[in-house]
């Protein structure tokens, strides 16, 4: 049972309308009662708070049967949905249903983590880094502190369990998770109709998708029972009513100083979105090779093109110049009032020290090694893997501690099938572009050549290698560091002559995150002291609970309404016709005449959501299902910095489109019998 916390509202006239990604055992209880005359209860917390779920590969989703339904988004299962196809059976383009619990296909190596437990340790961490410990020993003492309290409590509970950094270091929660392993494909529309309007569409609004899936869990071979789940809406959402969001948003950065902002705006972000305009190349013309080329590079080819965009969007938002004088003035009076005051003066040196770190950052921007693909990261992990286990767990690398090994095998064993001309495609372009970060002559860039170029160096590791064989991973997992030392296999050899540059950085970058903690949990106390503790944390990959009303926005001078419907969708493809992504399914044409046009299809709100948020349920006031969180418009991107509703808005598909779809579409009386519909 988790206990609700009601939050001081000393600070609601600072926050911007709906702002805020609330932990569930800290909900803003006055706020909501004051804003929307609705004041959750414990139950309907814990209720909702069980009934959602994370997807290991990036993702939120939520359990809608007692029989182990879980439903997500398309492009959140397309992971799995990519793995699950072959040249012979497109299941990304063409869709799948399983009619019986026989046919549903089982995912090669996905989990899902459903939140049952959260803890504040935030006093045993804290108290592991005393002020006369340098940065390293600070760094170490942190990391095994978490690690011991992570493996107690998964020998204690059996449970998944995580230490999250909250507040930028001002809190540490526990965070314990049932874990799902055995997870099948039930059901996916086609990808035509879940990302209708391509890319081109992609952060816009209005909307015409269905973007969703549903997977189901199963426990020692059979459905699992689940005994929390989301109860589907009779009609979704009215105009104007309050909806709630329950997922797993992945990373804001709204504590940032200004200085950490301009790092980000005029070196990080322009760095990443020319790497990112690098792989989408590389994998546009990987993929005009031909039709089976352009399936194998689907997936990835998306997850590139929607973070260069959601990244545009973050770069725009800092480089609009009212956003950061509004940062600007805020950390101003921030600083003077706690400068004014004599108790909290040396708080202040906070803003010091990150300016100090974010100066190191940028000398390191571009120095490390940037070889990327799929079997050399494999490589690259039983290397690293084999040293860290050499170690006691609290003192290896967090993600090779005990807590964390079932996880990290099960993704190192997966069966899922790996593609070589796309690997050696990636590999070659990858090592590449080190040289041009780390100059042609350097002598870590002469001994990843080989005497070769890069493109032949990469087909010389990638055909050389037997990690496509999982038993040939298993095999080198078992023999440690023995069996690293003797290997001949080129990709090992290749990771084993990059991990010494790479672990330099990683220690310092390590270093530079523990000064940073250290920095923002005085700033986290300065603002705790000054307006009470009413300020949510940044998002952190963990679940949260947004909220805010369905409504729509002004844009351009014209009024965007909050809704759309099926009838819409078809209409949207007249007005694009001979455009591709434009084009609906046959399934859809076929039963046109028997959907109601009328059906609402897409809807805004202002809930505050940001990437991981995907699949995220939308729930009313009585905790039923009324949407689905696929996207947010072109607006909200900027909130990985900073929130605003005058146009920012989460983008769902609505509960009575997926139901129709379902029916009449598809023909999927067997999933819709289960949601008692």
């Amino acid at each position: 049972m988790i206990c609700l916390t009601a939050i001081l509202a000393t600070s609601l006239s600072d926050a911007h309308g709906d702002e805020g990604m609330w932990l569930f055992n800290d909900l803003p209880l006055a706020m909501l009662k004051e804003r929307y005359g609705f004041e959750p209860s414990n139950e309907w917390a814990e209720h909702l708070m069980k009934s959602s779920v994370r997807f290991n590969v990036g993702g939120s989703a939520s359990f809608i049967s007692s029989t182990g339904l879980v439903l997500t988004n398309h492009h959140v299962g397309s992971d799995t949905l990519f793995k699950l196809s072959t040249p012979e059976r497109n299941i990304m383009e063409v869709g799948f249903l399983a009619k019986t619990p026989d046919q549903e296909l089982k995912a090669p190596d996905l989990e899902l983590n459903q939140l049952v437990n959260i803890k504040d340790v935030t006093d045993v961490v804290k108290a592991s880094v005393t002020d006369g410990m340098s940065t390293e020993q600070a760094v170490a003492a942190r990391r095994a502190v978490i690690a011991r309290i992570e493996k107690a409590a998964l020998d204690e509970s059996g449970l998944k369990s995580t230490v999250t950094t909250l507040y930028g270091g001002g809190r540490y929660h526990l965070y314990q998770y049932k874990k799902y392993t055995d997870v099948r494909l039930v059901w996916a529309p086609e990808t035509a109709i879940a990302f209708f309007g391509g890319d081109a569409d992609n952060f816009e609004y209005p909307r015409y998708c269905l973007d969703a899936t549903i997977f189901r869990v199963y426990e020692d071979g059979k459905p699992a029972k689940i005994e929390h789940f989301l109860k589907w809406s009779a009609n979704g959402p009215e105009e104007n009513e309050v909806a709630f969001v329950s997922g797993n948003p992945g990373r804001t950065s709204r504590i940032f100083t200004m200085d950490a902002l301009k790092y980000q705006r005029d070196l990080n972000l322009p760095y990443i979105m020319a790497n990112l305009r690098r792989q989408e190349i590389l994998l546009q013309q990987y993929a005009l090779r031909g039709k089976e080329n352009a399936r194998r590079a689907r997936d990835e080819l998306f997850g590139v093109q929607n973070s260069r965009k959601a990244r545009l969007g973050m770069l725009a938002g800092l480089q609009d110049p009212q956003v950061l004088a509004d940062k600007a003035a805020a950390e101003a009076k921030l600083r003077e009032i706690i400068a004014a005051d004599p108790k909290l003066k040396a708080l202040g040196s906070a803003w010091d020290t990150i300016a100090e770190t974010t100066k190191k950052r940028a000398s390191l921007l571009g120095k490390g090694v940037a070889i990327n693909s799929q079997l050399y990261n494999i490589a690259l992990e039983l290397v690293q893997m084999a040293e860290e286990d050499q170690k006691p767990s609290g003192e290896r690398l967090p993600e090779f501690s005990d807590a964390g090994r079932e996880s990290l095998l099960q993704q190192l064993y997966s069966e899922a099938p790996i593609y070589t001309d796309l690997d050696q495609t990636l590999l070659g372009d990858s090592i590449a572009k080190t040289l041009e970060q780390r100059g042609f002559d350097d002598p870590v860039c002469q001994k990843i050549l080989a005497g070769k170029s890069p493109a032949d160096r990469a087909a010389e590791l990638i055909s050389g290698t037997e990690l496509l064989s999982v038993e040939a991973r298993k095999k080198i997992a078992a023999g440690g560091i023995q069996a690293i030392n003797d290997s001949k296999d080129p990709l090992i050899m290749l990771a084993k002559i990059v991990n010494p540059p790479i672990r330099r950085i990683r220690s310092i970058t390590d270093q530079l995150d523990e000064q940073d903690k250290q920095a923002y949990a005085l700033i986290a106390e300065a603002k705790f002291a000054t307006q009470g503790t009413s300020a949510y944390p940044d998002a952190t990959f963990t679940l949260r609970l947004a909220f805010g009303p369905v409504k729509g926005y002004e844009q351009d001078g014209q009024q965007i309404p909050a809704w759309t419907n099926v009838g819409g969708a078809f209409e949207h493809e007249k007005q694009h016709e001979g455009q591709t992504d434009y084009k609906l399914p046959e399934s859809w044409k076929k039963a046109e005449s028997k959907l109601s046009k009328t059906t609402p299809f897409n809807f805004v709100s202002t809930a505050d959501i940001i990437g991981g948020n995907s699949g995220s349920p939308v729930v009313n006031k009585a905790g039923e299902l009324v949407g689905l969180i696929f996207d947010g418009n072109v607006q909200s991107l900027s909130g990985n910095y900073v929130y605003t509703d005058k146009q920012a808005r989460s983008v769902s598909v609505h509960s009575s489109a997926i139901r129709e779809a379902l029916q009449v579409v598809y023909g999927a009386d067997n999933i819709v019998k289960e949601l008692g519909q």
